[in-house]
């Protein structure tokens, strides 16, 4: 089961915060670690903070964008801390920790985390299904990336643990993962921003607003894989009676 879950770093600027982040994965029975466009690629400093788990370092996945690393993923859930203004759909760290393990069993997991100085832009945030913020003392909620990593494997794997023990008392269903990917999402969000332009519903120049509202929409809805076939389909309809 955890070996669907991955670990997603965007853009880190410090090879000791990667090593430090393998370390904190190894703990938590992590291993499948992914890098967008990491300003520095891992160093020697990076494996000696790693302390142990050089093995997580050496498979590490460098991708160059944020879309390669998420895109065959059926959850994506991104850390902020930071109040936006088009609010996303939230969790706290521990529902994190349940919804991954839930969904892990049936496809695959991100959990992404921003630049060590500004975290996740709104368009990075609006590729995710949740947001989750670690309810840190509001006088002081300082947390370095390593220290925000720990803190949901944790979670993670005390989520996991739980499933473990409802295993050992019955017989495990195995069902087929009924959420679409975040590529099949993408292509029906543009799908969608045609059809709206089309009718004019939305501005050529200026879509965006709309565009984020109707993503959150969605976000929340989770619509299953058959429920987007069936977007998909009536999107074309609209296209047949031009």
């Amino acid at each position: 089961m955890l070996q669907n879950i991955r670990i997603v770093l965007v853009e880190t600027s410090h090879t000791g915060n990667i090593g430090a982040v393998a370390r904190a994965m190894k703990t938590m029975g992590l291993s499948k670690f992914y890098l967008v466009n990491p300003l520095v690629k891992p160093d020697s400093r990076a494996m000696s903070l790693a302390a142990g788990a050089s093995d997580i370092l050496n498979d590490v996945n460098i991708v160059q964008s944020f879309n390669d690393a998420i895109e065959d993923c059926s959850l994506v859930i991104g850390t902020s801390n930071r109040s936006r203004s088009l609010p996303w759909p939230s969790l706290d760290a521990r529902e994190c920790g349940v919804k991954s393990v839930e969904e892990c069993q049936n496809g695959r997991i991100a959990l992404v985390f921003g630049r060590e100085r500004i975290g996740l832009t709104n368009k990075e945030l609006q590729q995710c299904h949740y947001q989750v913020a670690i309810q840190a003392n509001s006088e002081y909620s300082s947390l370095n990336l390593a220290m925000a990593v720990q803190i949901i494997a944790y979670e993670v794997r005390m989520a996991w643990l739980k499933e473990q023990k409802k295993a050992q008392c019955s017989v495990p269903v195995h069902v087929k993962s009924s959420y679409p990917s975040v590529k099949d999402l993408e292509l029906f969000y543009q799908h969608l921003e045609q059809i709206l332009l089309h009718s004019g519903f939305i501005r050529k120049g200026n879509p965006g607003k709309v565009m984020s509202k109707l993503r959150r929409l969605y976000a929340r809805a989770r619509p299953e894989r058959d429920e987007l076939n069936i977007l998909r389909g009536m999107l074309a309809s609209f296209e047949d009676t031009k």
